[in-house]
């Protein structure tokens, strides 16, 4: 089995892509540049910070347009360790995925799973035509895993929801 078998399939195509780059703490301008590229090919309003932020916004589906938006927040970094004996340059080169029976890993290094499933699924649902919501504002922050530095550089003053899931574990 190969990660584009996994479902739900949007949600592994994401995954594949913001992994495709390297993504490391301190790294994050080209996972930044998906997720903005990503926002401006479908129309989205997207703001990103000086320090690589990025806020998504999306607006609601009929009947929910005028509801209260909800913040989806996941962060860019991941933890970069790697087997002893593996060579990869985790600063240039990206993760090789894959699959293991019912588990994605990553070949000799650290997967960062927990922040870009949660990048990956919200790019699902904001790239769903089909997923009834109210306006979403994405939230994805930079330098979570050296002491939330993009969470603590964020302008919150973009935001106009009041209920947030992290969806990063």
């Amino acid at each position: 089995m190969n990660i584009s078998e996994l479902n739900p399939k949007k949600v592994f195509e994401y995954f594949a892509l913001l992994s495709s780059v390297p993504h490391g703490s301190g790294n994050m301008k080209p996972i930044a540049d998906i997720c903005e590229n990503f926002a401006r090919e479908r129309g989205l309003e997207c703001i990103r910070d000086a320090s690589d932020n990025i806020i998504i916004k999306k607006p609601g589906t009929a009947g929910y347009e005028n509801s209260e938006p909800l913040i989806l927040q996941g962060h860019l970094d991941m933890v970069c360790a790697k087997d002893p004996d593996c060579e990869k340059d985790m600063a240039t080169e990206p993760i090789e995925l894959y699959v293991d029976g019912n588990c994605l890993r990553a070949r000799g290094t650290s997967l960062g799973g927990d922040n870009i499933i949660a990048v990956a699924m919200t790019m699902a649902i904001l790239d769903s035509d089909d997923i009834p919501h109210p306006p979403i504002e994405a939230v994805f922050t930079v330098d979570e895993e050296v002491g939330l530095l993009g969470a603590s550089a964020l302008d919150f003053s973009a935001l106009k929801g009041k209920r947030m899931i992290n969806l990063d574990s």
